[in-house]
């Protein structure tokens, strides 16, 4: 990106064009050596071509070595390295300035900017672009007082200049914090610019990173919440699409290596994408969390349902790879605990031997009871039975089904049969029958 885009409002540019173009003819209390250098002067602040008015600049230097406009010069020189797109000279030209007017805040902006997009991190490049990041938040309400806001500047434009500034400064103090690793220090200049440029997608991967570079496990969600606030943002502010894939596949391999597996993740990248930060009631669950939640869910289901807790146990083991032996080895001939299961069918129709029962829902046949008797008449289909003492006799695994005997006196739940109404005989009459004369 060309430094001269870099200026995001006209209300910032504003700024600079008084800094550095506000004196378009030597000041009273400053004098030109001659007519000669006044030339020189007058040329440059009105010439358009940045090459050439380097050319102007540079003979005014050679034959003016010293001159009371020294500032004026590099000022001009600085904007003209802008519009050049030379970095590198930007920086080294802002430092001299900064020697004559530690307040300068072109200056202090430029170097403060360029030293997060030129990633110098040698340990003099980083501490300078820190002085200017601070001189600039330093200097703030004096740039910015109201009294000097150009003439056609909107008391709004303004305002949201002293706010691009201030981000700025705050962005470069974050960089440079998680180039030293002062991870916390980077957190809160992350954070306040945020709040000032909530869309720059990459200050929210930054602040992932230095939430995570603490290491404090319990702080990991929030990470993953910047983390996913810059993979899934895609308007004004976003990171470029191959840098947000890279982000993303990031964010599900810490997402699943914290929390285990991959729900939620959706909903989660859905939230970042329109709020900047996360909810106050934000939470992850890890995957001890997951983990011990489980268990409490399995001791509570075991506790109001042991039954049924029972037989799932039983059934787990059966449907894993070795259920087979399992079954052999453990199932088969024993005895088992009270059980509970809904009929699904019934054979006979009426008096039935062979009772199926759904186990772990309603309608799945899962267990056939084989009785040693046939129950009395007959129960409609989804009636609890309970049993006692099943012996598992055969086992297949698909379709799922264990056959068991039992004892008609181990079944309870079978509805009561009505007793067959009585036969009514014809009364006999009173004397016998009369005989026939």
């Amino acid at each position: 990106m060309r430094i001269s885009k870099m200026m995001c409002s006209a209300a910032i540019a504003a700024v600079f064009c008084v800094s550095m173009w506000g004196q378009a003819t030597p000041a009273p209390e400053k004098k030109v050596k001659d007519r000669a250098e006044y030339d020189l002067y007058d040329s440059i602040t009105k010439e358009q071509n940045p090459a050439k008015r380097l050319e102007f600049l540079n003979t005014w230097k050679e034959k003016y070595v010293e001159t009371d406009y020294k500032k004026e010069r590099l000022l001009f020189y600085l904007s003209t390295y802008v519009q050049l797109n030379q970095p590198a000279k930007v920086i080294e030209t802002a430092k001299q300035i900064l020697e004559i007017d530690p307040k300068d805040f072109t200056s202090l902006y430029y170097i403060s900017l360029l030293s997060v997009t030129q990633n110098d991190l040698s340990a003099g490049a980083l501490n300078t672009g820190e002085k200017a990041a601070q001189g600039m938040l330093a200097n703030l309400d004096a740039t910015f007082a109201k009294e000097k806001k150009p003439a056609p500047t909107s008391d709004a434009d303004w305002t949201k200049a002293r706010n691009d500034m201030e981000a700025i400064a705050h962005k470069t103090l974050g960089w440079v914090g998680i180039q030293k690793k002062q991870w916390e220090v980077a957190e809160q200049e992350f954070r306040k610019e945020l709040a000032l440029s909530p869309t720059d997608a990459q200050v929210s991967y930054w602040l992932g990173q230095s939430i995570g570079g603490q290491k404090k496990i319990e702080r990991t969600p929030e990470a993953i919440y910047f983390y996913a606030r810059a993979a899934s943002y895609d308007g004004p502010g976003a990171l470029p699409p191959d840098f947000r894939k890279q982000v993303d596949d990031y964010l599900v391999k810490a997402y699943k290596g914290y929390h285990g597996a991959m729900d939620g993740l959706a909903e989660i990248k859905a939230l970042a994408k329109t709020n900047a930060m996360p909810p106050a009631d934000f939470k992850i669950k890890s995957v001890k969390d997951v983990a011990e939640e489980a268990a409490k869910k399995d001791e509570e289901f075991k506790k109001n349902n042991p039954q049924l807790a029972m037989w799932m146990g039983v059934k787990t083991a059966l449907v894993a790879a070795d259920g087979a032996q399992y079954f052999e080895s453990s199932v088969k001939g024993a005895g088992l605990p009270k059980l509970r299961g809904k009929l699904v069918s019934q054979s006979p129709a009426i008096k039935p031997k062979t009772l199926v029962l759904a186990m772990s829902d309603d309608t799945t046949p899962e267990v056939t009871l084989v009785l040693s008797a046939p129950m009395p008449g007959k129960a409609d289909a989804g009636t609890v039975i309970e049993f006692e003492q099943g012996v598992p006799t055969a086992f297949t695994q698909n379709p799922f089904m264990v056959t068991m005997e039992v004892e008609k006196e181990k079944i309870e739940g079978w509805p009561a049969q009505a007793a067959p109404a009585p036969v009514r005989r014809p009364a006999a009459s009173k004397g016998g029958a009369k005989k026939k004369k």
